[in-house]
């Protein structure tokens, strides 16, 4: 088991932060000041170069700072014995670049899971209020920074799925004598999407269990929780549902069926917790949803990831607050970022640890 640390953080014209830098020897860090200085922005700049993207948008240019041209952050890590160096460059209009001690990245799928992170934020909550394709983007980044394999298939999956649907909108009126047309990318679907579909269903029955463990001491066992895979594939081989959907398929002009339907439910005692759980109920269900994310990437890459709290102790009650705490008293624990509005409370809290720890003000 080795561990990740991060050594030193360089920021130019990320979102709001027009420069900063900062060199970290502790194992928590926790940068406090007002709203609207760039405690979050300085968190996902930290995360951007674990994972590739921002956290909070897919959009590139929404990174770079309002009028300006690029915008540029590096980090300094070390991962067991390897010292890496890793920095990304972002011009308007152009493509984003990924540097890794000097040497370009060819593709940025090569990159993920050498930083496994966790991020906690209020952001979270739209994994309960939100559509499928956030709860599906849950799963792909927990399984992708353990599975290079995946990753591929996935980044395959995705633009043979593009390919077939944008074949199926040129068909149109003619579709129903083209049928044979979509057979090489029915199959390419079929080969991509089954082992996809298997690792999902595989990871996620090992990660509930630690989910379910880290909800009981969150709730003191109050309640019971579960995730429920949901895809079209568990009753059904692939083939011969897409063959089944062939004339439905080429009415919508997209694909219905295969594991980009793929869904995470959510439930509390039974029930759906976006329907019937109380506010307290779903920070405790996300937060365990997390630390359990922490554990299943530990165990599944052998590095004890870096964790990042946004804004948390501002959302959470004591005994939820309590819990993230004893988090770091674990000799798992690795190193901890943490944002805040009130110094005095942060350091109150973190005192608790009795870990060394430095506050940076913004």
């Amino acid at each position: 088991m080795s561990s990740l640390q991060l050594n030193a953080l360089h920021i130019t014209h990320y979102k709001n932060l027009s420069s900063a830098e900062y060199r970290f020897d502790k194992p928590i860090h926790c940068f406090v000041g007002n709203n609207g200085k760039g405690k979050t922005n300085t968190l996902d700049a930290i995360y951007h170069l674990a994972m590739g993207r921002s956290y909070f948008s897919s959009i590139n240019a929404h990174t770079i700072q309002h009028n300006k041209d690029f915008m540029r952050i590096e980090g300094h890590f070390v991962r067991g014995d390897n010292n890496e160096r890793i920095a990304c460059q972002l011009k308007r209009e152009a493509s984003k670049v990924f540097i890794r001690n000097g040497k370009k990245y060819n593709r940025l799928s090569e990159h993920i899971g050498l930083l496994p992170t966790v991020m906690i934020s209020p952001a979270d909550v739209d994994l309960i209020n939100e559509g499928s394709q956030t709860r599906r983007s849950f799963i792909d980044r927990l399984i992708g920074q353990a599975d290079k394999v995946y990753l591929q298939q996935l980044i395959q999956y995705q633009k043979v799925l593009q390919q077939r649907n944008a074949l199926l909108k040129q068909m149109g009126r003619y579709a129903q004598n083209a049928f044979d047309t979509l057979s090489i990318y029915n199959e390419q679907l079929v080969q991509l999407g089954t082992p996809i579909h298997k690792a999902r269903t595989d990871y996620l029955a090992a990660f509930e269990p630690l989910f379910q463990k880290r909800y009981a001491t969150i709730s003191k066992g109050s309640e019971s929780v579960a995730l429920v895979y949901e895809s079209q594939l568990k009753d059904d081989d692939f083939s011969t549902l897409i063959q089944a959907a062939a004339n439905v398929d080429l009415q919508a002009q997209f694909t219905t069926v295969g594991i980009h339907k793929d869904d995470l439910a959510f439930q509390i005692d039974g029930y759906p917790i976006k329907k019937f759980g109380s506010q307290g109920q779903r920070k405790s269900f996300l937060i365990a949803l997390k630390l359990a994310q922490f554990d299943m990437l530990k165990e599944s890459t052998l590095v004890t990831p870096l964790l990042l709290l946004d804004d948390i102790f501002d959302k959470l009650d004591e005994q939820r607050v309590a819990e993230i705490i004893n988090l770091v008293h674990e000799s798992s624990f690795g190193q901890l970022f943490i944002t805040d509005t009130h110094p005095e409370r942060t350091a109150a809290v973190i005192k608790q640890t009795e870990q060394p720890f430095e506050l940076h003000h913004l």
